[in-house]
């Protein structure tokens, strides 16, 4: 701004200048370009001292905005670190005492389900030394032969309970020489009496106990040797159930060896004892899952047998029906000619009669509705009388 002033000064002076020279003389043009140079000279003395002062002016004008812009920015930057900080305080004492309750909820639920973990820990080993004293008792229990058996014998009895029904099999069947079977199932016969199929348990743990302890040694020797050993009690108990129970005609000829282990069943199919029984003994092999597969094979033949059965029934019945259907025909037929000789006659009676009692009555008089009912029949006879008379 004081530039712009300075220069537009300069420029008018110069214009001065400029028509002093034209309309003057020389010496009149230097004395006066003299005196307008001290004027000048003067002027911008003047004009620099005042631009000075004026430019110390807006200095220090500068200096006090700027001086209290800084005070300004100092306190709005202090009071927002203070906010800030106090904020932040803030958040710090929420999120630490967040993470403080978290923190000891999160510990309280670990503590409770390792407490919890630890109760179910305790009791499953209370459960297991249960368990254990029952492994024992069991172990001491199969050590009986008698009570082996009769364990078999309450396997053999709860799987032939799930499939058949009560009236299918037997139990404890007396058979040749007063043998009693543990179970027989009763198969259809030629006649009224049934054929019983017999079932016995065996259950060798001995033997097969023996040759599991083989195995787990590892000993060839005595691996062959358990074989052995099982395979002569497995042929002994076959040819004791040949013996004693197979009895035809009341039994088949042949019957069921129930083993009630699968590994003791697999373990005779693998020593290839199932041919042999059977070639020899007429002895069938089952485990827990054969017998059942047995069972249900019958059951699906005494199915069959029950339709084959009532299939004869039901066409004895529709013989019967047959023959009355027949009969009803019959009976039938003659109904509908005596009905339509009765349509002849009511036919002939409606026509025929019918015209000959009307031609007859034509020359009767019609009584009038008002005559009394008493008087009726002396009145007809009245009137007929006269119309005789008439006539002649």
């Amino acid at each position: 701004m004081i530039v712009t002033n300075i220069l537009a000064a300069a420029i008018i002076m110069v214009s001065l200048l400029n028509l002093y020279i034209n309309a003057l003389t020389r010496a009149e043009a230097r004395r006066n370009i003299t005196e307008l140079l001290q004027y000048f000279q003067q002027g911008l003395s003047q004009l620099r001292g005042e631009t000075g002062r004026s430019i110390n002016e807006q200095n220090l004008l500068m200096e006090q905005r700027l001086e209290n812009i800084r005070n300004t920015l100092d306190t709005r930057l202090s009071s927002l670190q203070k906010e800030n900080n106090r904020q932040l305080s803030q958040m710090r004492d929420t999120v630490d005492e967040k993470l403080q309750k978290t923190l000891e909820e999160r510990i309280s639920k670990s503590f409770k389900l390792v407490s919890e973990r630890l109760e179910q820990v305790y009791q499953g080993l209370g459960e297991m030394q249960t368990l254990a004293a029952g492994v024992g008792d069991l172990k001491k229990v199969l050590t009986n032969v008698k009570t082996r058996g009769i364990l078999g014998e309450i396997q053999l009895g709860a799987i032939l309970e799930q499939i058949l029904s009560p009236e299918q099999y037997e139990e404890n069947f007396t058979v040749k020489n007063g043998a009693r079977v543990e179970f027989v199932i009763k198969l259809p016969g030629d006649g009224i009496i049934p054929v019983y199929l017999p079932i016995d348990a065996k259950f060798p743990s001995d033997s097969y106990t023996k040759l599991l302890e083989a195995y787990e040694s590892g000993n060839p020797v005595d691996i062959d040797i358990a074989r052995k050993n099982l395979v002569q009690t497995i042929k002994t108990a076959g040819k004791g159930i040949c013996e004693k129970y197979i009895d035809p005609p009341l039994t088949t000829d042949f019957a069921i060896m129930f083993l009630p282990v699968e590994g003791l069943y697999s373990e005779v199919v693998r020593l290839g004892l199932i041919e042999h029984l059977q070639t020899f003994y007429k002895i069938s092999i089952a485990g827990p899952t054969t017998m059942a597969a047995m069972l249900n094979s019958l059951c699906m033949g005494f199915k069959t047998l029950a339709m084959q059965k009532r299939s004869s029934e039901v066409w004895q019945v529709l013989g019967a029906v047959k023959t009355e259907f027949e009969r009803f025909e019959n009976v039938l037929l003659k109904t509908q000619k005596r009905l339509e000789q009765a349509n002849s006659e009511l036919d002939t009676l409606i026509g025929v009669r019918t015209r000959m009692i009307m031609s007859r009555l034509n020359d009767v008089t019609v009584l009038p509705e008002h005559i009394p009912s008493e008087s009726t029949l002396e009145q007809v006879l009245a009137a007929k009388a006269v119309a005789s008379k008439k006539n002649a």
